[in-house]
């Protein structure tokens, strides 16, 4: 970065006075900063990044970009400094589009997917499609970056800098299309503004970050900042009409004249008309324009069917040829942590590891996996610490409700008592059997399956780490499953 050089105005941005320095790179952390930088000095939930402003300037900072407020708390280094100023209203969005500016190229094709749950899945099968057309591309999220081009994120939707440099690395690599994941918080903070999106989709809404947005509204607002402005009015958005808030979405979409795909199962343009299950997977059937399709997917839960058909929708909606698309859905593969198949006992039980954290994907995923089971369901769940306390009842409730056997152990309780957590969740699911230690949880519910029996471990999913106060443990659900099915059937897995 530190050979490139742009002046200020090439970045969109004008300074007060006039002022237009080169500009050799640009942070949002003040330790990053070096000769040149421009420091987005930003709002945020703990401190404001003016507080880092005489940092930066200390560092070598030609230009600071900031809000009013911003202004207001760095005034006397900022008139006692020689650095260009620039104050915006919405400093967020404006480091959005420098980001896009900074870096320039983005992938021919790039498509996002919000929503509670499913946007991981949607945005992995949306890749392996394109990959399955030929398509050099790579899914951007929660479980970093997949596909043509690899590399770890911290945050589902990163920050504009990361993201916009993730981005010119893919197309340097030769990706042509990423799907991505649009979290609420990345949403709401403007990250993907900027992006040139193609095709957005919506896959739910239920309860979830309500540690974060202030209302249900305020997060279904969030989400909705998407389509209401993300994607150009020329984009095309592929909405889940069977969830309680899709038509609402699809009329901010079409509010804002951008052509509207709907997916579902009653009346919907991509219509799921029927499923049938067995142990290892799904025959589906489906119609789009007027034609019936049948097809089997090799992945476990009706959801599933859902969110490969959202793939689906999302690949029609960038150009691909329908027919194709659908040709391809019989190679798409389990996703990392969702649904997956983590161990099976002599006795042919099946162990599946699960991201379901929130109630109404752990109630989804539990009732998704009863047709593909003959014997009993049991279920471990649990909650994480430092966020929305409300849920965890409900999350015991939704297990209760969907297992004949549940388990309630520790997730990630972060800053909390886990056992103060744990009897938050107890109190939805009074009957569970309480284990603390997760690995422990694990093996007794691995014990307790029986021929035909299933056990979902729901929560960390990909997750290889356990966070205990500020620490990260190793800890690998699928792992310790297997482990546990070593354990009691011989050193066989």
């Amino acid at each position: 970065m530190s050979a490139q050089s742009k002046a200020l105005s090439e970045l969109g941005l004008t300074a007060m006075g006039g002022r237009n320095p080169q500009i050799t790179g640009i942070a949002v952390d003040s330790r990053e900063i070096k000769d040149g930088f421009l420091f987005a000095a930003l709002p945020g939930t703990r401190v404001h990044g003016a507080t880092f402003i005489q940092f930066a300037i200390r560092m070598g900072a030609a230009a600071v970009l900031t809000d009013s407020e911003g202004a207001r708390i760095a005034a006397n280094e900022l008139n006692a400094a020689d650095v260009a100023l620039v104050i915006c209203e919405d400093a967020r969005q404006a480091l959005a589009y420098t980001a896009a500016l900074w870096f320039e190229q983005q992938p021919t094709v790039v498509a996002a997917v919000t929503g509670t749950n499913g946007k991981t899945s949607v945005a992995t099968f949306l890749r392996m499609i394109w990959q399955e057309l030929g398509l050099p591309a790579a899914n951007l999220g929660t479980t970093g970056v997949e596909g043509d081009f690899e590399a770890p994120l911290k945050h589902t939707t990163p920050e504009p800098i990361t993201l916009h440099r993730t981005l010119r690395d893919a197309t340097q690599a030769g990706v042509e299309c990423v799907a991505m994941e649009a979290s609420s918080h990345g949403l709401e903070q403007r990250r993907l503004d900027g992006v040139q999106l193609t095709a957005a989709g919506f896959t739910n809404f239920t309860q979830d970050h309500l540690d974060y947005h202030a209302t249900f509204d305020d997060y279904f607002d969030a989400k909705a900042g998407l389509f209401a402005r993300v994607l150009p009015e020329d984009g095309t958005a592929v909405i889940n009409i069977d969830d309680m808030r899709g038509t609402d979405m699809a009329a901010i979409a079409k509010g804002r004249g951008q052509h509207v795909i709907t997916v579902g199962r009653h009346g919907a343009d991509l219509e799921l008309l029927a499923q049938r299950f067995d142990a290892t997977g799904q025959d589906i059937r489906f119609s789009f324009g007027g034609e019936i399709y049948q097809t089997r997917l090799n992945l476990i839960g009706g959801f599933q069917a859902e969110n490969v058909l959202l793939a689906a929708g999302l690949a029609i909606a960038c150009g691909a040829d329908p027919r194709r698309v659908f040709e391809v859905l019989h190679e798409l593969t389990t996703v990392r942590g969702r649904m997956q198949l983590a161990a099976t006992r002599l006795n042919g039980a099946a162990v599946f590891v699960d991201y379901a954290h929130t109630p109404d994907a752990v109630a989804t995923a539990l009732k998704a996996m009863r047709p593909h089971v003959m014997g009993r369901l049991v279920a471990i769940v649990g909650a994480g610490g430092d966020r929305d306390p409300g849920k965890r009842p409900l999350m015991g409730a939704a297990a209760a409700q969907n297992a004949d056997i549940v388990f309630v152990t520790d997730d990630n309780p972060r800053s909390e008592d886990p056992a103060d957590i744990r009897t938050m969740v107890l109190e939805g699911a009074p009957e569970a059997i309480e284990v603390g230690d997760r690995a422990e949880a694990i093996l007794r519910g691995v014990d307790a399956l029986g021929p035909g029996d299933a056990l979902l471990i729901a929560g960390k999913g990909h997750e290889t780490g356990q966070i205990v106060g500020d620490d990260i443990l190793p800890f690998d659900d699928a792992e310790q499953a297997s482990v546990a099915v070593m354990a009691l059937d011989g050193g066989l897995a």
